[in-house]
């Protein structure tokens, strides 16, 4: 029997299961001068699955993924990771922390000027002492879980999008992190290519056992990637459920972002807007 976790009822453990989420926000709370951005956000993360975060743009899902990789501090509330908290810490504590993430950048973001092979071996070359050999032979490893074995010498120019994505998704896992986090990772892929990112997403957290947080725009692949989907509006969650869920949900900002039907996000911001007690002339 499953026991939901207080604070994210999203979340279940099992009750003789002592372990904390793999990561939790509890009331985060972030502004930048006037625009406030997230709002006492709770959020955890269950171990070995894919969280999707979905969301208008300029909501603050780049925000959320920040909070958690330690590059932003909240006004309010506290970020943990395997139950240590971790929003407190200085700069040099967060090294080891941060190297639990791997992290899919939204253009992959390679270094033009290095191969394929040294893009994917560049984070072992700064964060290990590993020989050499063992370096090549672990971008061999990656390279090749991601379809792409035997590219090492191309350059990023020499290679399609959504090969420059894989080789990005290769040296995000090169560290063998426990999450992975995704930042829009199929933008600017066709459908095609995009599906293979989709696979690659599944792939992992299976072979690999990895948490897995996705933001997307793209609702194939959230829909096909995901565990659980949550959506960021205005700086809150307004909706935790499964692809199902979603599907099939009334609410009328969750019903327009997801068949990107905009006439019905109008419809719902005319009636939230119009004046209460009495009609518009």
């Amino acid at each position: 029997m499953a026991a939901r976790h207080q604070r994210c009822p999203g979340v279940t453990t099992a009750m003789s299961d002592p372990q904390p989420p793999i990561v939790e926000l509890r009331g985060v709370s972030k502004s930048f001068g006037r625009l406030h951005v997230l709002h006492e956000i709770d959020l955890c993360l269950e171990r070995g699955k894919t969280t999707v975060v979905i969301g208008e743009s300029g909501t603050g899902k780049s925000v959320l993924l920040k909070h958690m990789l330690g590059l932003l501090h909240p006004d309010k509330g506290q970020v943990y990771v395997d139950g240590r908290r971790v929003d407190k810490l200085r700069e040099k504590e967060w090294v080891p922390v941060r190297r639990r993430f791997g992290y899919l950048f939204q253009m992959g973001a390679l270094f033009d000027s290095f191969t394929a092979g040294q893009n994917v071996a560049f984070p072992l070359q700064e964060h290990t002492n590993k020989s050499d050999a063992e370096i090549t032979e672990i971008v061999a490893r990656k390279l090749a879980l991601v379809g792409l074995d035997g590219i090492q010498s191309k350059m990023p120019g020499e290679l399609s999008g959504g090969q420059r994505k894989r080789v990005a998704l290769a040296r995000a896992i090169a560290m063998d992190p426990d999450i992975i986090v995704y930042d829009e990772p199929t933008t600017g892929l066709d459908p095609i290519r995009s599906d293979t990112i989709n696979d690659l997403i599944i792939k992992l957290k299976n072979e690999l056992a990895v948490t897995s947080v996705v933001v997307t725009h793209d609702m194939v692949s959230a829909f096909k990637v995901a565990d659980r989907v949550l959506m960021l509006h205005q700086g809150r969650f307004i909706a935790d459920g499964t692809a199902d869920d979603f599907r099939r949900s009334t609410d009328p900002r969750v019903q327009a972002f997801v068949t990107g039907d905009a006439d019905l996000q109008m419809s719902h911001l005319d009636q939230t807007e119009a004046p209460q007690g009495g009609t518009a002339s």
